[in-house]
């Protein structure tokens, strides 16, 4: 907070508090034995001019004193900290570490045991639903089902492996794909000539004479990673390109856009900001989003 809008709320509540003080004390009135009235008379109705009740002006006035005291003890006051020390910072790690020690000892039972023997254990999915939706439903959606340039997790279809260690893996250090862009390389035919042969590695309709060329360029630049046969490698991420699962489009303009441009994924490490027991917990939910034979 700036000096300036420090001392703006400094004045302007020093105003406020000593303003309403002194209209009350101002116009306070001790008795009203004398039977005074304002002169305001309505239908011959006539306005008393009684003092305050004795309830009311207590109780504003100590409302006045807690005010008083709540500016001295806690920040209020522009860029006074208080007496007391107190910060939302702080109140919220204190929360989040009172919550911590209350599941820790739970957290820590399942985190001995296997993924397969927990991934279906309602408590264990109830928890990792929850983490899923504060760590990762902002890319692959709230089903997990993905979204453009986010893979879908409940098909099946792994880039880097879609066993109990890999996925712990992907969560634990992230991921970093790179499809390099091979337009400078193969030029506008070149693109022509290899989208014809991923269309026809996916049994769609494509030039023969053009597919035989891509897959000659394919085996050159592509299969290193692809693997000869196009069905990728979970080592490097490559994606298996025969099953008709993109993960950038599957058309044919798309595909020769991921030619030309190239392709850049990357998932977040997460154990910056989970602790292992949770990993485990989240492995476990995402391990059973695409094997229901617990469900």
């Amino acid at each position: 907070m700036t000096s300036f809008w420090s001392n703006w709320i400094i004045i302007l509540t020093t105003i406020t508090i000593v303003g309403i003080t002194w209209l009350l004390f101002g116009n306070r009135k001790k008795d009203n034995a004398e039977n005074q009235t304002t002169g305001h008379v309505y239908d011959g109705i006539e306005e008393y001019d009684n003092p305050l009740p004795a309830w009311w002006f207590f109780m504003f006035t100590v409302t006045i004193i807690w005010g008083l005291g709540y500016l001295v003890a806690y920040p209020g006051m522009g860029k006074w900290e208080g007496l007391l020390g107190w910060t939302q910072q702080g109140q919220h790690d204190a929360e989040v570490a009172k919550a911590e020690e209350r599941y820790r000892a739970m957290r820590d039972r399942y985190l001995a045991l296997p993924i397969e023997e927990i991934a279906f254990d309602p408590a264990v999915k109830k928890m990792g639903q929850r983490l899923f939706g504060n760590h990762c439903a902002q890319c692959h959606g709230a089903d997990a089902r993905g979204a453009y340039g986010f893979p879908n997790l409940t098909d099946n279809d792994w880039l880097w492996g879609g066993s109990p260690e890999a996925i712990k893996h992907t969560l634990n250090y992230g991921r970093q794909a790179a499809m390099p862009a091979w337009g400078p390389v193969l030029g506008d035919q070149g693109i022509k000539e290899m989208t014809a042969y991923l269309l026809r590695l996916n049994n769609r309709s494509a030039d023969p004479a053009l597919a035989e060329a891509g897959k000659q360029k394919f085996g050159m630049l592509c299969a290193a990673c692809h693997q000869a046969d196009g069905t990728g490698n979970q080592l490097v991420g490559a994606p298996n390109l025969t099953n008709g699962i993109w993960l950038y489009g599957g058309s044919e303009a798309d595909i020769a856009h991921t030619l030309r441009v190239g392709r850049n994924g990357m998932m977040p490490l997460q154990s910056s900001l989970l602790s292992e027991d949770k990993i485990h917990i989240l492995t476990a939910y995402v391990y059973g989003l695409s094997n229901t034979q617990g469900n």
